[in-house]
């Protein structure tokens, strides 16, 4: 696909939130949500910026590791704040509560949305890694057992290996599409991408002018997590263990290079618009056509919004 052709590489990037999006400037973020009574709601969120903080962290490889942590803290807290807003206003029964949830409201109260989502995070985190790390290596094994030259080829292994967890992320996603809430988070994301782009070529942050631009970016954390995978098949050709938990064990160990690796490729394509760029975002791109979806016009204003808040006046949010 073609890239849009921009004036100006901003450092600017965004997270699609429960009816929000966060957006992420160089002096601060902002999380924008679309509350009930149809109002937009901005409230500023402080991340950890750990390379800001930290001149270790700034060098390349760690930078990767330092940013993704700082993203998924601060995301998941942009996302519970998104939660709390864009509820606010709705109340529920006695009648409608089931027994669990009474429980759940009399021991948390107004913090119960913050401790499912942290509790569900957790488990999904937990079930990632089982799925992704484990289940690949075992399905291999029991391939190998039936082929045993194809065991002994750590090309095929590998191969195989990231093919599976591509494919497992694939569906993952596209089951996603079904939910209707999931569906609403993914047409907000492609509100945050068309945004950026939007300012990037250098046009007045409208809707009119918003909904014009395509929703596929390079720098998008779609496109960062289908580099790892891609990135991981090339680092599994260096692991020379078979046994399946050892295999997995250290592969969860290098999970920080593979992280580096693929945060220093994701900044090289969202700096430079040539052939080997393209080449390199083309499979995050893609799959971008199912974690991005056109936004209603409520949802771009929202984006802007956002966006408009975090857009410094001296022009620091420029990649040089």
């Amino acid at each position: 696909m073609k890239r849009e052709k921009v004036k100006r590489i901003t450092s600017i990037g965004g997270q699609a939130l429960m009816e929000g999006i966060m957006m992420r400037g160089p002096l601060k973020s902002t999380v924008g949500v679309r509350k009930n009574d149809g109002s937009i709601e901005l409230e500023e969120i402080k991340p950890l910026d750990l390379v800001k903080k930290h001149k270790i962290l700034r060098l390349p490889l760690l930078r990767g590791v330092a940013n993704m942590i700082d993203s998924l803290v601060t995301g998941n807290k942009a996302l519970m704040l998104s939660a709390d807003k864009a509820m606010e206003g709705e109340e529920v029964t006695e009648e409608e509560m089931t027994k669990f949830d009474k429980w759940l409201d009399k021991h948390f109260g107004d913090k119960m949305v913050n401790v499912i989502m942290t509790v569900a995070m957790v488990i999904a985190i937990v079930f990632c890694i089982a799925v992704f790390f484990f289940v690949p290596t075992l399905l291999f094994n029991w391939l190998a057992m039936a082929f045993p030259a194809i065991g002994e080829q750590m090309i095929w292994r590998s191969a195989f290996e990231g093919i599976v967890r591509i494919i497992l992320f694939l569906v993952y996603m596209c089951l996603c599409t079904l939910q209707k809430d999931v569906r609403r988070v993914f047409q907000y994301h492609g509100a945050e991408h068309k945004t950026i782009f939007c300012y990037e070529k250098g046009l007045e942050l409208t809707v009119e002018n918003v909904r014009k631009q395509i929703r596929f970016h390079p720098r998008c954390g779609t496109s960062f997590i289908v580099l790892m995978l891609i990135v991981g098949i090339l680092i599994g050709l260096f692991i020379p263990f078979t046994n399946t938990w050892l295999r997995s064990a250290v592969k969860i160990l290098l999970l920080p290079v593979t992280v580096g690796i693929g945060y220093e490729l994701i900044k090289l394509c969202g700096k430079h618009d040539n052939v080997i760029t393209h080449i390199i975002a083309a499979p995050g791109v893609w799959m971008q056509h199912i974690t991005t979806k056109e936004p209603e016009d409520d949802m771009i204003e929202v984006a802007i919004a956002a966006m408009k808040d975090v857009i410094p006046e001296n022009g620091e949010d420029l990649i040089q």
